[in-house]
């Protein structure tokens, strides 16, 4: 039968194979029958519903996505970079938002976005939201209303975007904290060297503690290794004792810092209990840029070493056609394969596959993804046999299942944004 083609209600796919480490084997690839049935992951076959041999093609549950940006997505038509650098970024959005980010064009964006990432294969989303006031009042609505409308597809979570030097006891960053607790969201900042910075985080940390918010960062997005801001939120967290969970992301800097230096930063981001989340092709894009120079350096933190400290290691997409990253679909399995290139996953320990689908549903606090009986019937198959013929294409013929059946993968037509880029 044709590949992309399954039949609707209770069946039994045979002669597929999954990442060992998901269903807690030794080794590289299993293989494995799944019988579904009434949306879930039935523990054996359905009497009289249909055996399907899928020729040996890799199956994984739908992905988790857990750090993108929703709010910009897509922009990059009517706001590109200017020379690719992190600053032409942040000024160019800046612009941006100013001029066109109503309620009715950050929807329409973060709309086409979630169809994307949908017709991918992912089902849950954390996404950053650009704060800065009145910003804050116009997106955390959107979010809340593109929460609901996608829920059972995609679980969308939102955290606030603020620069660390706004971050103060009173003034807008207090009204931002509200905002985040009403909407259920979680508390997040960019944190970069700046001389008070330990106090303004202990702020950050009241309001955290006042609406019992969980937190997220974007840490050391440089390739300065006197950037360690990393260093000072794993001291806070322990001075503090905060116990919900705290995420950091990018944490690039650290890499080009001297190897016991970084060492030490990595043994209290263990002890602190953070989880990481590196963002490999937006940091491979952004970082080491100057004109007419070779880029030297990936742009990416220590994911190998943070791993074999004990420290919950995830990756995730990042930017999409924005000034941060030109490129991107919201494709998990686009990130798959560039991280296993960008930071070497392959040749290595077999557990990578956790760190886009069960790290980061640990880091946002939800149901992991799974493959055992009675776990929804979530699934991207792939007709690829081994990991080589994965990430060779782009699996453009990839079926993806929701809730049993396999859904209509036709992605969004980028003309549809022509209305917005005028």
């Amino acid at each position: 039968m044709d590949f992309c083609v399954l039949p609707s209600g209770a069946k039994t796919l045979t002669n597929l194979r999954v990442p060992a480490c998901l269903i807690g084997q030794p080794g590289d690839l299993a293989q494995i029958s799944l019988s579904l049935d009434n949306g879930t992951i039935a523990a054996a076959p359905t009497p009289g519903a249909p055996t399907i041999d899928m020729g040996g093609a890799m199956v994984l549950p739908c992905f988790v996505d857990m750090h993108c940006h929703l709010d910009k997505g897509h922009i990059w038509p009517r706001a590109a970079n200017p020379d690719g650098t992190f600053m032409g970024a942040l000024t160019t959005v800046g612009a941006d938002r100013a001029a066109n980010w109503s309620a009715a064009d950050v929807a329409a964006r973060m709309e086409f976005s979630l169809r994307c990432a949908y017709a991918h294969g992912t089902r849950a989303i954390r996404t950053h939201l650009d704060s800065l006031a009145p910003q804050d009042a116009i997106s955390f609505p959107v979010f809340a209303e593109m929460r609901e409308k996608w829920a059972g597809r995609i679980e969308l979570q939102g955290s606030c975007l603020v620069a660390a030097d706004n971050i103060t006891t009173d003034g807008f960053f207090a009204e931002t904290a509200r905002i985040v607790a009403a909407s259920g969201g979680v508390l997040g900042a960019v944190t970069y060297p700046i001389p008070d910075l330990r106090a303004r985080l202990m702020t950050f940390f009241d309001f955290a503690d006042k609406y019992d918010l969980e937190v997220d960062f974007h840490v050391d997005e440089t390739n300065d290794p006197a950037s360690d801001t990393l260093r000072i939120i794993a001291e806070v967290v322990l001075e503090r004792g905060f116990t919900r969970r705290v995420t950091v992301g990018h944490c690039c800097s650290i890499s080009v810092m001297p190897e016991p230096t970084a060492a030490s930063i990595i043994n209290k981001v263990a002890r602190a209990g953070l989880n990481v989340v590196s963002l490999p092709m937006c940091n491979l894009y952004l970082q080491d840029r100057t004109p007419g120079r070779t880029p030297r350096w990936r742009g990416v933190t220590m994911v190998h070493e943070l791993a074999a400290a004990g420290v919950n290691v995830s990756f995730a997409s990042d930017n999409t056609r924005d000034p941060f990253y030109a490129y991107g679909d919201l494709d998990m399995i686009e990130v798959m394969r560039e991280a296993t290139r960008i930071c070497h996953l392959d040749h290595t320990h077999e557990d990578w596959p956790h760190a886009f689908l069960t790290n980061p549903a640990k880091a946002m606090g939800i149901a992991a993804p799974s493959l055992a009986p009675g776990a929804p019937a979530d699934l991207v198959i792939c007709r690829a046999r081994g990991w080589t013929e994965l990430f060779a294409r782009p699996q453009s013929d990839r079926i993806v299942i929701r809730a049993g059946e396999a859904i209509d993968r036709t992605l969004p037509d980028y003309s549809e944004l022509d209305p917005l880029m005028d």
